[in-house]
């Protein structure tokens, strides 16, 4: 096919070429350009149309309204009263905070020691972390809010243990490395 097409431009070469541009065009088209050149340039003010102002107004308004609503959830949630839904349990979930809060600064220390072994703990915590703030979210909520902080509870009671366990392994950790250390001594 292009073969046929570059034939046929061959052969009519001549009739292609008959149209030229005016020996004039070039300097028209120069001289238009000195023009443009020329003029002083003009600063442009810089306006806003109704359409962007809109956007941008529809757009601040939808943030602002996520981030209400966000607050409002947050206070809801915090603004439950344990003691309400079960005497017991709120002092339950106070105490088990209290040394889940204690455990967790006696853990901070090992990072200055051991950051790979403290990261690879903090992960296990972050994980049940996460499931206690989804249940303390749920409380708001959920029709049996007793169900609900039982297993906030249990969570809590879990991530203790869980601590624990870590803590423990951390002394027998030193508690090896020290006994190492007293052996090289005694040879």
């Amino acid at each position: 096919m292009s073969k046929r097409l570059e034939d046929f431009m061959e052969n009519n070469r001549e009739e292609f070429d008959d149209l030229q541009p005016s020996a004039d065009l070039w300097n028209k088209i120069a001289k238009e350009l000195d023009s443009w050149e020329q003029q002083p340039k003009k600063r442009e003010a810089k306006t806003f149309s109704l359409g962007f102002v809109l956007k941008v107004a529809a757009t601040i308004v939808v943030v602002m309204g996520i981030g209400f609503s966000l607050y409002l959830k947050n206070q809801k949630t915090e603004g439950i009263n344990l003691a309400d839904i079960n005497p017991a349990y709120a002092k339950q979930q106070v105490h088990y905070a209290s040394v889940i809060e204690n455990q967790r600064s006696r853990l901070k220390l090992v990072a200055k020691f051991d950051p790979q072994l403290y990261n690879e703990f903090s992960g296990e915590i972050a994980k049940m972390d996460a499931n206690y703030k989804k249940l303390k979210i749920d409380l708001a909520t959920s029709p049996n809010q007793e169900r609900v902080l039982r297993a906030m509870i249990r969570n809590l009671q879990i991530q203790t243990e869980v601590l624990n366990q870590q803590l423990s392994v951390i002394e027998q950790f030193k508690d090896s490395k020290k006994d190492q250390q007293n052996g090289n001594k005694d040879i």
